[in-house]
């Protein structure tokens, strides 16, 4: 029976070039044949790129093809293209190819289709099928075959690529030489690291899943119950949001944060994590600054508890007030806007017994302090939130690693006993257990002060599971979607040179981005 829980499920999962190929092999032992999963793949592909191409003026089509079964996939694509009347040209720079894909080859060769060798001889297609090399490619595109890549791209035509673009490497994402720049990718039957990982973005295009029905049980027994790759969907991110509250809800159960942020140099990045946390719905909200910025943080946060500090000469927080306890907190958010200066502020905090979130420069500060060693001491949880350069600076070791951010993101956590939330494109959440990825955001997200609101965002809803007793984990997940779609929701109505902090905090509000994935029966 279809099972539409499972094929949901099933987005979530992210796998290896080996994983997908021990999945397939499980396929094919059980009976599946070769030729019948490809021709439904194959199917599948052309209804897609049909919906891509109804509306744009064709005269003729382009395919690539490659001597395996991604070539394969592309000549039966060819082959119904064919069927529905477009005119295709089919070009193969191969000489040998798999016995399936030569089958398939033989069979275009007596329709008629026009077969080349020369890739320039696609110049003239107004889209081009990219079937050259799927998921495995190891080696190197060289050579002319590099040079007929290169070609297709300066023509910056519409290209769709059958599962990676030709010349990704399927685990890292890095380019093998070359690689195809495709407008869209489908992947096919499972996300392969290469969709997440930011050295391919620029060559993926839009990214879509082209699910064939692998059965869940296939799957589980090569990843496991509890797959360690996974990607964030709209369903994971929104499951454990007490909405809609308890009709019985009051301010001291949602939450009780600290805020620890703010210099006399960098008044607004508290602000903007005070803003943050505002919109996370937090019960109760603190935010402890320096004594000079007091005023400024009371008129844009009238609900919140400002603490003034006392503080050092170059305006930086020196200590808290007398009389002061960290334990009456639920959680505390600390770093954006410190400075360095605050050294043994931050070295008090990471001794306390509150779940934190620590951003900016508390992770500067962290830095010199053993990273690992204090991160691993502590008796509450701990969530550090590193773009690359503050990662190299916590991680040494780790730095030359990070052109694979799914599986760095994975050891660091490890190491620290930490969730890690690695910054980025594409961000990582790591666990030690699982790693989440993040699929989509927005380069309008690229300056500063949006970190900021995220720490705010994510400190607030930290307050509130730790009282509700609610999986950490999962309200991280939430925060870095949450906050991804408030920026693209932003940058719809904002210039293409992105979105400022305070802007983004006005975004926060989640009925629209729910209204974009869910209807109105959803919880």
């Amino acid at each position: 029976m279809f099972n539409r829980k499972n094929r949901t499920e099933i987005q979530q999962f992210v796998v290896t070039a080996q994983q997908m190929q021990a999945i397939e092999t499980r396929l094919f032992d059980a009976g599946m044949p070769v030729a019948a999963l490809m021709e439904k793949v194959a199917g599948r592909i052309t209804q897609r790129i049909l919906s891509k191409i109804e509306s744009i003026p064709i005269n003729s089509i382009g395919v690539l093809v490659g001597p395996g079964h991604n070539g394969g996939d592309a000549l039966v694509v060819a082959r119904e293209l064919h069927f529905l009347g477009y005119s295709v040209i089919v070009c193969c720079p191969f000489s040998k190819r798999k016995e399936l894909a030569e089958s398939h080859f033989q069979y275009i060769t007596s329709l008629g289709i026009l077969i080349e060798e020369n890739i320039e001889s696609l110049q003239n297609c107004d889209v081009i099928i990219d079937g050259m090399f799927g998921f495995g490619l190891e080696r190197p595109i060289t050579d002319e075959l590099a040079e007929g890549v290169n070609v297709i791209n300066s023509w910056k035509k519409r290209v769709f690529s059958i599962d990676l673009p030709s010349g990704i490497h399927t685990d890292t994402g890095e380019v093998l030489g070359t690689a195809i720049k495709a407008t869209y990718t489908f992947c096919l039957g499972l996300w392969k690291f290469a969709c997440l990982q930011e050295s391919a973005l620029e060559y993926l295009g839009k990214v879509e899943l082209i699910d064939f029905d692998i059965p869940l049980a296939d799957i589980e027994e090569i990843l496991g119950k509890t797959p360690e790759f996974r990607r964030i969907t709209p369903e994971i991110a929104m499951a454990d949001l007490p909405i809609p509250r308890s009709l019985t809800s009051h301010k001291y159960k949602n939450g009780n944060l600290l805020i620890v942020a703010g210099s006399h140099r960098y008044t607004g990045a508290a602000i903007l994590a005070g803003l943050g946390a505002r919109a996370s719905g937090v019960g109760m909200l603190s935010i402890a600054v320096p004594n000079s910025i007091k005023p400024l943080l009371s008129t844009q946060l009238p609900e919140a508890l400002i603490v003034g500090c006392p503080e050092t000469e170059d305006g930086a927080i020196l200590d808290f007030p007398s009389h002061f306890s960290l334990d009456q907190f639920d959680a505390i958010a600390c770093g954006p806007g410190l400075t360095q200066s605050a050294t043994s502020l931050v070295q008090m905090i990471l001794e306390c017994s509150q779940p934190l979130v620590l951003d900016a420069d508390g992770l500067n500060i962290l830095a010199q302090l053993d990273p690992i060693s204090t991160l691993s001491q502590r008796q509450a949880a701990t969530i550090i939130t590193p773009h690359p350069g503050e990662f190299k600076r916590l991680f040494p070791e780790l730095g030359e690693e990070l052109k694979n951010r799914i599986l760095v993101t994975k050891k660091a956590a490890q190491q620290s006993g930490s969730i890690v939330v690695l910054k980025g494109a594409r961000v990582c959440i790591g666990t030690g257990e699982t790693v989440w990825i993040n699929p989509e955001s927005t380069p309008a997200l690229a300056r500063g002060g949006t970190g900021d609101v995220l720490t705010g965002l994510l400190g607030g809803l930290l307050a509130a599971v730790v009282l509700n007793q609610t999986p950490l984990d999962s309200i991280v997940k939430t925060a870095v979607w949450w906050h991804a779609q408030a920026g693209i929701e932003a940058e719809k109505d904002q210039t293409q040179l992105g979105v400022d902090g305070f802007t983004l905090t006005q975004y926060l509000n989640l009925k629209p981005i729910q209204s974009r994935f869910f209807n109105e029966s959803h919880p």
